[in-house]
């Protein structure tokens, strides 16, 4: 029963993952619209009422530790966001997913700094067999032209990966819809202020059945859902094998592109999806299947009384 509960919270993980990879070419088409912090806030405002309608018995568990907590999130959650749509206005969706992923190599580091869990060699080998095989699939051309949009969200990474550390730090103790709900909260309104004092608002001839709908699939399921699976999970998995599944939103994203015509699969795509496939197996086995089938081939030899090197 333990076996099936983990396999839902890893399940949990890869849909989220699945779902924002989905999403780059969502947010691509809204942030040509309307402003970056703007559409922040309507993702999280939106989001934070439909979340707290449909969990508001849970507040019954609200203390202020669960305020402060869900508070710190936020804002690491937010700053990840801010920077990553302010960045995907000046550079491409794929480019995006991929410098965004730069949090697999850093969370395990960053979670030893804090929490004093030192990665294993697993842990560190994945991670980079996995941003390898990001970096095949997403990258066409190289960093021969890196530009303002690639800086921050290079910068957008390291936030998501304090995030993803500090989530997987207070869950543990908290309720995590509450966190979830709180982090929704604190987003939206550090989006709602810079919009107020950075952005112009948009004029209402730019509201179409598109934006309608981008809008209505990032609060929805980019937002709401994803995240929420994304607090839950990670309250029962190993952060650095969190960060792993969850940066295969960088591989749904080329994927996304290629089912609906805006890529065309090749070679080097397909390296990169045989290396992130490596990389999630070695990240979830540490091998242990291969140290197991030779544990069972010694203890058959034993049996039949042959003599085998273990």
């Amino acid at each position: 029963m333990k076996l099936k509960t983990n396999l839902v919270y890893h399940i949990m993980l890869f849909a989220a993952a699945l779902i924002w990879g989905s999403s780059f070419v969502v947010v691509k088409s809204a942030v040509g619209a309307i402003p970056p912090n703007l559409m922040i806030f309507i993702r999280f405002s939106i989001s934070c009422v439909i979340i707290s309608l449909i969990f508001i018995k849970q507040f019954s568990d609200f203390h202020l530790t669960t305020l402060w907590r869900g508070m710190i999130c936020g804002v690491f959650l937010f700053l990840g966001y801010m920077l990553q749509t302010i960045g995907i206005i000046n550079t491409t969706p794929g480019k995006n997913a991929f410098l965004t992923a730069i949090y697999v190599v850093i969370v395990p580091f960053l979670f030893w700094a804090i929490g004093k869990m030192k990665p294993d060699i697993y842990n560190i080998s994945s991670a980079v067999l996995c941003l390898a095989g990001i970096g095949f699939i997403a990258l066409d051309g190289g960093f021969a032209a890196v530009n303002i949009g690639d800086i921050l969200t290079i910068i957008s990474g390291f936030a998501f990966a304090a995030h993803i550390v500090v989530v997987a730090i207070f869950a543990k103790d908290e309720n995590p819809i509450l966190i979830t709900i709180i982090q929704f909260g604190t987003v939206a309104l550090c989006a709602g202020l810079m919009s107020i004092f950075t952005e112009q608002l948009p004029s209402s001839e730019i509201i179409d059945l598109r934006l309608i709908l981008d809008l209505g699939y990032l609060v929805v399921f980019a937002t709401a859902l994803a995240l929420l699976m994304q607090t839950v999970g990670q309250a029962y998995v190993n952060p650095s094998t969190a960060s792993l599944i969850i940066s295969l939103e960088a591989v749904f994203g080329v994927l996304t592109s290629v089912i609906f015509g805006y890529e065309k699969l090749n070679a080097r795509m397909i390296i990169g999806f045989a290396l992130v496939f490596a990389a999630v197996v070695l990240s979830e086995t540490k091998l242990k299947f291969l140290y197991k089938d030779r544990e069972n081939r010694y203890n058959r030899d034993i049996k039949s009384g042959v003599k085998t090197e273990k």
